[in-house]
């Protein structure tokens, strides 16, 4: 027998703002949550990415010629410390998948790099091998393809073998276990973990007349391995994934409350806030000037708009942009909002707030027309 219980608020929708122009950040919004509920997702959420998320990562370099890392090669300004090194900083991205037989084991990618004479004349006596020079295996993608590796000096063919492997978090070189290891090919640290830094806080966030809700905001930055949005999905999965182990516990199955969508009173206040002009809230005469500048005339077509877009605008800078931060977030408002279940988009903001303008002027004529029908049969009825 389900046991009922009441409501959770919780997010409809995630807003995604994406500010990074090679899109390796993002800004995950999502509101309204329990009281408390913001921090227990954000900080689940952050650990999965930072410490369970795998990637490929080089393993292991042999250098035809390069019998150990200490060696100095001819012809190549670094050795192979320096040039080990280097390598670490490669990034390669790989997703497997169940349809690829094998498609986690470690691999070895072979090159034969051959420098010639006029290669070095055409770069003034040295040329620069790169990560994109070396991995040539269509199976990955490079994400840092420029990455130097070693400047060559004279014309040389050497062979390169590197070994890839796919991990979580950081490995050092000690703990790789490589049955198949050749006596000259060295270990790397590996650091598989393609996530950089997240950031999670919280934010109070209205629902009807309560204000102490949290909106959960997460900053996600990625090394270009896995996106932004993957990253935030695989780490969902994981924590799904773990969660399932304690329900075996399930004695009693739940059911909760449902309240669907906003009363009509919320929505109208929503509304009413949205169709607010950019000249009746206070603003600083530079940030009005801009938002007019930028043709913006209703709150509704600002908060329709992404933060990292505002920065684009005309004579628009960051000062102005937190000033209009704090105001919409003194109105429980934010830029970037998702307008959609008042069917408004940035393509008809203006069109959708003007007829709401009209109607609600309409309504409040003929609101104040039937008070004054109301008054005047009751005066004559005395």
């Amino acid at each position: 027998m389900p046991v009922k219980y009441g409501k959770f608020e919780m997010p409809q929708r995630i807003n995604v703002d994406q500010e990074s122009p090679d899109s390796n950040f993002a800004r995950f919004i999502a509101e309204p949550f329990e009281r408390g509920f913001g921090h227990t997702i954000g900080n689940a959420l952050r650990r999965m990415m930072l410490t369970s998320l795998e990637g490929a990562a080089i393993v292991s370099i042999r250098m035809e010629g390069a019998l150990h890392e200490y060696e100095p090669i001819e012809g190549i300004i670094e050795d192979m410390t320096n040039i080990t090194l280097n390598v670490k900083g490669a990034l390669l991205r790989k997703l497997p998948t169940d349809d690829e037989i094998g498609s986690r084991d470690t691999r070895i990618l072979t090159t034969t790099i051959e420098i010639l004479q006029e290669d070095l004349d055409r770069n003034n006596g040295q040329y620069t091998v790169t990560l994109g020079d070396v991995v040539k295996d269509g199976n990955f993608e490079v994400v840092n393809p420029t990455l130097p590796l070693f400047t060559v000096t004279k014309p040389m063919k050497r062979q390169i073998d590197l070994r890839i492997a796919f991990g979580r978090g950081y490995v050092p070189s000690e703990r790789h276990i490589i049955r198949d290891n050749a006596l000259d090919e060295i270990l790397i640290d590996a650091a598989f973990s393609p996530v950089k830094l997240v950031n999670y806080y919280i934010e109070n966030t209205r629902v009807g007349q309560d204000t102490d809700f949290d909106r959960l905001i997460i900053e996600v930055t990625t090394d270009g391995r896995v996106t932004p949005s993957e990253a935030l999905s695989f780490a969902v999965q994981i924590a799904l994934k773990h969660f399932e182990v304690f329900n075996q516990f399930n004695h009693f199955a739940l059911t909760f409350d449902e309240i669907d969508g906003e009363s009509d009173g919320d929505q109208n206040e929503l509304m009413d806030k949205l169709s607010l002009g950019i000249d009746e809230i206070e603003l600083s005469v530079r940030s009005a000037n801009c938002l007019t500048g930028a043709n913006i005339e209703t709150l509704a077509e600002l908060v329709c708009i992404p933060e990292r877009r505002m920065l684009e605008f005309r004579n628009f800078g960051k000062k102005s942009l937190n000033e209009i931060k704090a105001k919409l977030h003194e109105m429980n408002l934010h830029l970037g909002m998702d307008l959609s279940r008042f069917g408004i988009s940035h393509d008809n903001v203006k069109e959708k707030i003007k007829h709401y303008r009209d109607e609600r002027k309409k309504k409040n004529r003929d609101d104040r027309k039937k008070k004054e029908e109301l008054l005047e049969n009751e005066d004559d009825n005395r």
